[in-house]
């Protein structure tokens, strides 16, 4: 995960000072990784740090900052995962709730390593840590979202596209295996976190969601979806949810069976025609074969191929917030 210095400055333009609240560390079974964010200004917000309560206490601590009115505002909140959110995983994040307007905006650099003390206040001289890391970034060492210390660091880079796969089976695992270095901006959907390997690639971001559908409305309106649960009924269900809300591209696995029962399906429940021409099944190239690997070989090149034909796109706004 990176942040995007262009699509703040668009959002900013838009919206004038916001709040960008991101996932500084968490421990534990979390909804969202380190570097996970989302976007609130007075009357709206975009991007997700997981939804649910955590999310709307959030929303609210931003605003507040917000109304507060000062420059390079900054706080750190701490959360454990437990009854009081409504979620028992038993993990913890930490919150990174910060002001960004024009004078936040100049900086933030286009690309690099963004350090900054998630105290209030511009940023001073590093301490001898954070120093370190900036070097080893230089150098071409790469740099991972992380807190140390007071100091929180994560790398600016260049648009990349949403893409959203539905299910951490044999082959949601073999796409986001294939999508690492790419300029795709990867978040993975399951409903626990038992389903996804111990170790969750570091490019990905695990979405965590007991029910799946709902967290359509948490996509990006340019997300290309890539549908493959373990079920037919569940990946009719997000299909639905995600042909009712804008979305760049929806690909569904399965075969041309499939394909027309789920068609006639969600037909019936209200989508027209050519808002269902949209839907792509089989997904892939079957001249490379059915194996997990081979499906995703051809889904990336076709989603490399439609990102060089539309060209980047930016943030895209939820609408109000809570």
């Amino acid at each position: 995960m990176s942040l995007d210095r262009r699509e703040l400055a668009d959002a900013v333009a838009r919206h004038g000072t916001l709040a960008r609240v991101v996932v500084a560390e968490h421990a534990g079974s979390a909804p969202r990784e380190t570097g996970a964010s989302m976007l609130v200004w007075p009357d709206g917000i975009a991007g997700t740090i997981g939804g649910g309560a955590l999310e709307h206490d959030a929303i609210l601590r931003a605003r507040g900052l917000l109304a507060a009115g000062a420059p390079f505002a900054r706080r750190l909140q701490r959360y454990p995962l437990g009854p009081a959110l409504g979620q028992c995983c038993g993990g913890a994040v930490s919150l990174l709730i910060e002001r960004i307007g024009p004078e936040e905006l100049a900086a933030i650099p286009a690309e690099g390593v963004f350090a900054r003390p998630v105290a209030p206040g511009p940023a001073a001289e590093p301490p001898l840590a954070v120093a370190r890391m900036l070097r080893a970034a230089r150098a071409g060492l790469g740099a991972r979202p992380a807190l140390v210390g007071d100091w929180f660091l994560e790398t600016a880079g260049a648009p990349r596209t949403p893409v959203w796969i539905w299910g951490a089976g044999h082959v949601g695992r073999a796409l986001v295996g294939a999508t690492d270095g790419l300029p795709l901006a990867v978040t993975w959907v399951d409903e626990a976190r038992a389903r996804f390997p111990d170790t969750v690639p570091p490019h990905a971001d695990m979405l965590v969601a007991a029910r799946m559908p709902d967290a359509a409305a948490l996509a990006p309106g340019d997300a290309r979806h890539l549908v493959l649960t373990y079920s037919h009924a569940l990946d009719l269900e997000i299909c639905h949810r995600i042909l009712s809300r804008p979305f760049g591209s929806l690909g569904l696995i399965g075969s041309e069976t499939k394909k027309a029962r789920f068609l006639k399906r969600l037909g019936e429940l209200g989508h027209p025609p050519e808002r269902l021409a949209q839907l792509v099944c089989p997904i892939g190239d079957p001249g490379l074969g059915k194996e997990p690997q081979a499906i995703a070989i051809g889904v990336i090149h076709a989603l490399l191929r439609e990102r060089s034909a539309a060209g980047e796109s930016g943030i895209t706004d939820r609408g109000h917030g809570t």
